[in-house]
């Protein structure tokens, strides 16, 4: 049974077994919201759903436990985004070194992967992209860059991100994108949200 706690006066909070139950408890829920639910925030563990005055902890709890995630999980993500890369990225070698594998088998390996974003967090835009061969998970840097450039794509334990700006950040760096990942012009600003498929190709 998941584990519900309450989280303030709107808000409760579902915490998961796995990320693979976060993800298909997510899209249910988006699917069919419970009854005033304004937002849901996915994370690696958790599930945060945030819901009006008129709402109570008890309402939205029934309906949480009511939803059966068997036919959830066997359902596609219906977005899909590509994402052209070059595979330049400063620990590349590090990244084949740590794996070991050839830094030919790392950019193959990361191609053939099937991805999904999990969650957004650290900063505006950006994703955390989870899928791929379990062989390319690598611990964050020892010591983190002052400077990450904008649209560097960069691993770190099980997930694959993309820096929307330039920043600090302590993922390894695995190569680029000319993607533009955060633009508040655009509805909605994020281009890789919750639940969004994601194909990395080699740019050309």
């Amino acid at each position: 049974m998941r584990h519900l706690l309450p989280a303030g006066h709107r808000g409760l909070l579902v915490e998961c077994a796995d990320l693979d139950e976060v993800l298909a408890l997510n899209a249910a829920l988006r699917a069919d919201p419970p009854a005033g639910v304004e937002d849901l925030v996915p994370a690696a563990r958790t599930l945060l759903l945030r819901f009006d005055a008129n709402t109570t902890h008890a309402r939205v709890a029934a309906h949480v436990r009511g939803v059966n995630l068997a036919d959830v999980r066997a359902s596609e993500p219906s977005a899909l985004v590509q994402v052209p890369v070059r595979y330049d990225g400063a620990d590349l070698p590090e990244i084949a070194q740590l794996t070991g594998m050839s830094e030919a088998e790392v950019v193959r390996t990361h191609l053939a992967g099937e991805y999904v974003v999990a969650f957004a967090g650290f900063a505006p835009g950006f994703a955390y992209i989870a899928g791929g061969d379990p062989r390319l998970q690598v611990p964050r840097r020892a010591t983190p860059r002052t400077r990450v450039p904008a649209g560097s794509v960069a691993l770190a334990s099980e997930f694959t991100g993309i820096y929307p700006r330039q920043g600090p950040g302590g993922w390894q760096l695995l190569g680029h994108t000319d993607l533009v990942l955060w633009d508040l012009n655009r509805t909605p600003p994020a281009l890789l949200t919750a639940g969004t498929r994601v194909r990395f190709i080699e740019a050309a």
